[in-house]
């Protein structure tokens, strides 16, 4: 999860920082423990055990830092185009940007043969930035429909899109969240996904995700009382074709999920009744994905203590009971004992047997850490210790040395479903997010970075597996101002060891790892008063534990040019290569080609 880079100087800001492990488990409780969750039991409270002073405005670090980069990188001159509106009485400052876009587009094939394909896309879309006292958020939609004219790309549409927005409803007391993704994504066999890579054959899937849920952050006294409640829905559409490779089964598609979470938790600061801080907390989560009725259920019990050796440094111990069960059902069987598959190309669940257990933990657990944090532009939290029965580690840096720049580096554990995993991916984004999109798709790329922090869709999007795993892995993005120019850059890591439960179609998957690696990074910028250009480029590497025919690399880099033609009217050309290298099938290089209108209402 990914927190913000200029917090309000506290040690909550600290506690904050250490579960800000980007695309970690959905499991927010268990997968990051107790004493990760301290902003529930130190809220408005320092290392120094001080209660924090509010400003007069009600206002933030967080969220003065956010309006001036805003303002920085509009070069000053406040909104561009599009709508701009302040609440009364909420401090709320909105800019609604309506656009269409028509296109013509053109995808001439160098790899494996020369299929030239021509269509026309039609695209309507929105960006909302929300910036106030009470309310923060970024929303990006785009509703695309194409129309083919040549070649073997068929007409259709799709959305994507990504949000995140978070209003208090009482000021430091309650407030909720919410969220989503929208995207294409490409599926290769074996399960590997990557996103926005060649989205234009029968083997792309549309993905969905939502979350939402309230959060309770108070005082009894001296007591420190938090509660959080969190809902979300992931769902996969099956792609029209799903690619195959000698000696490996067909993966199954993930479907969708439900899945909740909530924790409740008080602590007293520092000095209160010793010279340590100590916070209880409890805590359940699951999530029910529609394969074969699998499930993840958690439930954690903790109490976690906190020792500020100075006003910039604090250690942390915790010591809790942990129960983690995943099961699931086995498919439907024909006469010859073979696994009945859906016309959707999924197993068909057997809702006549009993549930079978896949993995079950239940015990004691620790974890020792530390939290630093010098300056608001810099904080450090690293932990180690034991759950899930073997060692785990986990943490989070943040560096923002002056308005141009920030970077994030986030280290995560947890087990989950590929569901709550994109959801978690979703809820570590900043609020003030600002995204880039593939000119020739119309997805987002996959990482978004704001005026304080960024962080990457990437991992979670790495697989489209149905079974549950264990993941681990690394984020980490970088943003840079240059002058006019915006630079960004992110990449990562993600490994995942699949569960599946003995005796059943799952077993095949059982304790095998999948990896995935990315990189993607871009450039944009005005050239003068009338125009401006972007160039991105990405790569990304699925390693399958099961057959290595089924690794895949994807990889492109574009370029587009912007001008103004009239008033809200921009004239745009793009240009791009992308491709795929396989080890069982063919590889595929296509060379793209673009040229537009954009209206911004």
């Amino acid at each position: 999860m990914q927190s913000s880079a200029q917090a309000i100087v506290s040690l909550r800001s600290l506690a904050l920082a250490s579960v800000a492990i980007g695309g970690a488990s959905w499991l927010a409780l268990a997968a990051t423990p107790a004493s990760a969750q301290q902003q529930l039991a130190y809220a408005g409270i320092d290392a120094t055990g001080s209660e924090e002073v509010a400003t007069d405005s009600g206002d933030t670090d967080d969220t003065r830092s956010s309006r001036k980069a805003a303002r920085a990188r509009n070069g000053g001159r406040g909104n561009q185009g599009g709508h701009s509106a302040r609440g009364v009485g909420s401090g709320v400052r909105t800019r609604v940007q309506p656009y269409l876009e028509l296109t013509q587009n053109l995808l001439a094939q160098l790899k494996p043969g020369n299929d030239v394909v021509t269509y026309t896309a039609i695209a309507a879309g929105v960006e909302v930035a929300l910036d106030g006292r009470r309310t923060q958020g970024a929303v990006s939609v785009r509703y695309e429909r194409r129309f083919s004219e040549k070649g073997r790309y068929g007409s259709g549409d799709t959305i994507s899109g990504l949000a995140r927005v978070k209003h208090d409803l009482v000021p430091r007391t309650l407030s909720i969240e919410a969220g989503g993704f929208a995207g294409r994504t490409r599926l290769e066999a074996g399960g590997g996904a990557s996103l926005g890579a060649l989205a234009n054959s029968d083997s792309v899937s549309q993905v969905w995700s939502v979350y939402a849920g309230p959060n309770l952050s108070t005082h009894v006294g001296q007591v420190a009382v938090g509660a959080n409640y969190g809902v979300g829905y992931t769902q996969v559409q099956s792609p029209r074709r799903q690619l195959s490779v000698p000696g490996l089964a067909a993966t199954d598609l993930f479907n969708h999920s439900v899945s909740q979470s909530a924790t409740v938790s008080a602590g007293v600061r520092p000095r209160v009744i010793g010279p340590v801080g100590l916070t209880a907390s409890a805590g359940w989560a699951q999530e029910d994905i529609t394969n074969l009725d699998q499930r993840v259920r958690e439930y954690r019990a903790g109490l976690q203590a906190t020792l500020p050796i100075s006003l910039e440094l604090a250690l942390v111990g915790d010591l809790g009971w942990n129960e983690v069960t995943v099961s699931s059902r086995d498919a439907l069987r024909n006469a010859d004992g073979s696994a009945v598959i859906g016309s959707d190309g999924r197993y068909v669940t057997d809702k006549s047997k009993p549930r079978q257990l896949a993995y079950q933990t239940r015990g004691l657990t620790w974890d020792v850490g530390v939290m630093w944090r010098p300056s608001r532009r810099t904080s450090l939290s690293a932990f180690v210790g034991r759950r899930y029965d073997s060692t785990t580690y986990y943490g989070s840096f943040s560096y923002a040395p002056n308005e141009r720049s920030n970077l994030g580096i986030s280290v995560y554990d947890g087990i989950s479903g590929f569901g709550s995993s994109l959801n978690n991916a979703v809820k570590q984004l900043p609020t003030d997010f600002e995204t880039t999109r593939n000119p020739f798709s119309g997805d987002i790329n996959g990482c978004a970075n704001g005026s304080s922090g960024g962080g990457c869709v990437n991992g979670a999007l790495g697989s489209l597996s149905s079974s549950v795993f264990r993941g681990r892995g690394v984020n980490a993005t970088y943003a840079h101002r240059i002058g006019r120019m915006q630079a960004g850059i992110g990449a990562g890591y993600a490994r995942r060891k699949f569960i599946g439960a003995a005796g059943t179609v799952l077993a095949v998957a059982n304790g095998t790892v999948d990896e995935n690696y990315y990189v993607s990074a871009g450039l944009s910028g005005p050239i003068d008063r009338r125009s401006s250009f972007s160039v991105g480029a990405y790569d990304s590497w699925y390693k399958n534990g099961r057959s290595t025919l089924a690794d895949v690399n994807s990889y492109g880099v574009t370029g587009s040019y912007s001008r103004e033609l009239a008033e809200r009217l921009h004239g745009t050309a793009a240009v791009g290569l992308q491709g795929i290298s396989r080890k069982a099938t063919p590889d595929e290089l296509v060379l793209t080609g673009l040229v537009g209108l954009h209206y911004s209402f």
